[in-house]
């Protein structure tokens, strides 16, 4: 039995998607910006892809942007603003663990001169609203924080966010990395008061190297990859045309984000009965986010677990997708032992995963902590 547990470092595309891909690479293949027919029929279906996302949003088709995925809309908001707004201040507040494209961001910012402020998680991977208030003051021109958190799922206080910017009277965007977020929780930009925000289109059942970002009316970024001016100069580069009707299906598959919730809690909830009684199982992630778990089975390594797991058919992650070959930063800055975090897996669900392979896998887990454990 082959079963995917991995679905927060990619998912598999949907055969809707596939085939609205294929259309696109064979049939309706004109480039959006040529002036004949080949060339309308695929700005139309550019302009449906925008307009399938502007109603997720909750927001205006011209408010949403193309990109190459998650890491080039985070790379677009943070240097875009910053660049833009230096003038009206030098401090940007971020969390120490955001995905590496926005940390990374912050270093090269540091570099350039700007103040970046790192605010520390508690033990559930949280920050506070105690920690937004202290640090968010009037010369502050961004706050950047991750929805959800990509290893243990915690969901942090983003109108908090936007409520310490207004009390500060600070210039500052809002900016969300909303990858994990998105199609999973509700991500209505009004309602999360939000002035940019990324998605990614490989986390939902579409195609990789595809992604979007939302950029407020009004909102004036500086943009770094210039040529013919497509997406309104935010975004120069002929538009790739299979990624973009991708990403539009997929998200116009994504159906009810609370019954596709409750199922994938359902599963969760089922699978922490069937381990419950396991020796030295540590569960990590606290939270309520139903989509990703990320466990310790104490004294069996996750690189060895991992590679158990995947000989059984089974596919899980030793953390994110983008840290690879390195020891948790997320899970170190919760606070977590050695040990644990050493032994930290992340088993990550899709609306699609069924009962039957949550009862495979907590089997496997079951063997696995029965004949790998070091005593």
């Amino acid at each position: 039995m082959e079963c995917y547990f991995d679905n927060s470092a990619t998912t598999k595309p949907t055969r809707a998607v596939v085939d609205a891909m294929v259309e696109v690479l064979t049939s309706d293949y004109g480039n959006p910006s040529s002036l004949h027919a080949l060339g309308d029929a695929a700005s139309a279906k550019l302009e449906a892809s925008r307009s399938a996302i502007a109603k997720a949003f909750g927001c205006q088709p011209e408010e949403v942007y193309f990109t190459s995925g998650g890491t080039e809309s985070n790379n677009i908001a943070i240097m875009g603003t910053a660049h833009a707004l230096r003038r009206r201040g030098n401090r940007i507040v971020t969390t120490c663990i955001e995905h590496p494209s926005v940390l990374e961001c912050m270093k090269q910012l540091r570099e350039e001169g700007f103040e970046v402020i790192e605010l520390p998680v508690d033990e559930n991977g949280l920050i506070s609203e105690e920690d937004l208030n202290k640090n968010i003051d009037d010369k502050t021109i961004l706050v950047s924080i991750m929805y959800v958190n990509n290893e243990v799922g915690s969901v942090q206080p983003i109108k908090a966010a936007r409520v310490a910017i207004k009390r500060a009277n600070a210039p500052a965007l809002l900016h969300v990395d909303a990858v994990q977020a998105f199609g999973k929780l509700p991500c209505k930009v009004n309602t999360l008061g939000v002035d940019l925000m990324s998605i990614s289109s490989h986390k939902i059942h579409g195609p990789k190297g595809q992604g979007a970002l939302f950029v407020k009316k009004g909102v004036r970024l500086t943009p770094y990859i210039l040529g013919g001016g497509q997406e309104s100069g935010v975004r120069s580069g002929t538009h790739g045309m299979p990624g973009i009707v991708g990403i539009g299906t997929a998200v116009s598959e994504l159906g009810d984000i609370d019954k596709n919730s409750a199922h994938v809690a359902k599963l969760k909830s089922k699978l922490l009965l069937e381990l419950e009684t396991e020796e030295n199982l540590v569960v990590n992630s606290k939270g309520d986010f139903p989509y990703i778990l990320n466990i310790s089975l104490l004294g069996v390594p996750a690189e060895v677990l991992r590679n158990f797991l995947s000989e059984c058919g089974v596919y899980v992650s030793t953390g994110s997708a983008c840290s690879k070959g390195h020891r948790s930063y997320v899970l170190t800055s919760m606070g977590l032992d050695s040990k644990i975090i050493d032994s930290a897996i992340r088993i990550s669900f899709s609306r699609f995963n069924t009962e039957e392979e949550v009862d495979y896998l907590a089997s496997c887990l079951k063997r696995a902590n029965k004949s790998l454990r070091k005593v």
